[in-house]
């Protein structure tokens, strides 16, 4: 029985489409895999055995796995952080400090509520107000944006430095212990990491938040693609003048995708402060905000693609730690910037803001 002409026509299309999507990402691990091969044999190493050896401290024993999807936590939280503004059209620069704002927020919350209070009440609360604090510093610039229509990107840069600072006052100030920099540990809101129920992940910091990232990222996907609100999202940033036309809220949706970015930014920081360390330190987020930036545009900004991109870039952020012996882990991160530099300039949002850059520096 054959096909329907109409099926048949379509097919090329759709093979069209995919093949689209993937050549960037291929050509960009290609190119990095080059470089990196000239790197490995300019230490006089074979590219060969470092890759095994990277391979085997992370996904070839049940400790580097368990850091690998340590990392990948945050990282899909900040690259959905960065991926949903992106798709209305915006660039959220400011992860890192959506992120420090809801560790912090998930760190207090957890000092004040009874110590006796059961996981099940109190992690919910704590991670609410872990995506208050982030989805507080993600407003800003949404609402700037959308008033006055002032650059999210600069405006969240200078929000990293000011956020950063205040709850660095704020912790060596009036929170820290002793001459640490870090909060007092958390009474209540604790996550149990993996080897409590795995005891192969001893010693890893892997915990039970990878369930919420896998969630977010369920989530994300049915919000952009199965309602109304996404749909107005991704036509915000496909056409804001048409959107616009056909009765959607420009700026409503500016402030609602930055603002939801923020929040799930701040998730993200419940990864540090409620599964592994169990208080607020300075610094904890480590890049981690700006690494999200990569790991959505790897991931083509769709919450599926950002899981994977995101275990890439634990799997290398780790795997510089295995192969240090052997080249400097330095390597993992010039590798970890061919891959972004690559891919950045073939991603379509990313396209559309240079071009709208370049008219408006010309105009």
């Amino acid at each position: 029985m054959s096909n329907p002409p109409e099926r048949i026509s379509s097919l090329p299309s759709q093979a069209s489409r995919l093949g689209l999507t993937l050549l960037p990402l291929l050509a960009a691990l290609l190119i990095a895999a080059v470089v990196g091969d000239f790197l490995i044999l300019s230490f006089g190493q074979s590219p060969g055995a470092v890759y095994r050896l990277l391979l085997d401290g992370t996904w070839g024993n049940a400790y580097g796995f368990g850091q690998v999807l340590y990392k990948a936590t945050t990282l899909i939280f900040t690259g959905l952080a960065v991926a949903i503004p992106l798709r209305a059209g915006l660039f959220n620069i400011g992860a890192e400090s959506q992120l420090t704002a809801g560790g912090f927020c998930a760190a207090l919350m957890g000092i004040v509520l009874p110590a006796g209070l059961p996981a099940v009440v109190a992690v919910p609360i704590c991670l609410a107000a872990a995506a208050l604090g982030g989805a507080m510093v993600g407003a800003v610039p949404g609402a700037l944006k959308a008033k006055f229509g002032a650059s999210e990107v600069i405006v969240t840069i200078m929000l990293n430095f000011i956020v950063l600072a205040l709850l660095n006052y704020i912790v060596s100030a009036k929170l820290h212990v002793a001459e640490s920099l870090h909060t007092p540990e958390i009474r209540a809101g604790a996550i149990p990491r993996l080897a409590d129920a795995f005891p192969a992940f001893h010693g890893s910091a892997a915990n039970f938040v990878i369930l919420f990232a896998v969630a977010a990222a369920l989530a994300a996907a049915w919000y952009l693609f199965r309602t109304r609100a996404g749909f107005e999202l991704r036509a915000v940033g496909l056409q804001p003048a048409a959107a616009e036309y056909g009765g959607v809220s420009v700026g409503r949706t500016w402030l609602s995708a930055m603002t939801l970015g923020g929040a799930l930014a701040g998730i993200g920081g419940i990864n540090y402060v409620l599964g592994y360390k169990q208080y607020y330190e300075e610094g904890f987020s480590a890049g981690t905000g700006f690494l999200g930036i990569a790991v959505a545009l790897v991931g083509r900004n769709h919450p599926f693609g950002i899981v994977l991109a995101a275990l890439l870039f634990a799997t290398l952020s780790q795997g510089g730690l295995a192969v240090n012996a052997v080249v400097p882990k330095q390597m993992v991160d010039i590798l970890t910037a061919v891959v972004m530099i690559a891919v950045a300039t073939s991603v379509p949002e990313v396209q559309r803001l240079l071009r709208g850059w370049k008219w408006s520096a010309t105009s």
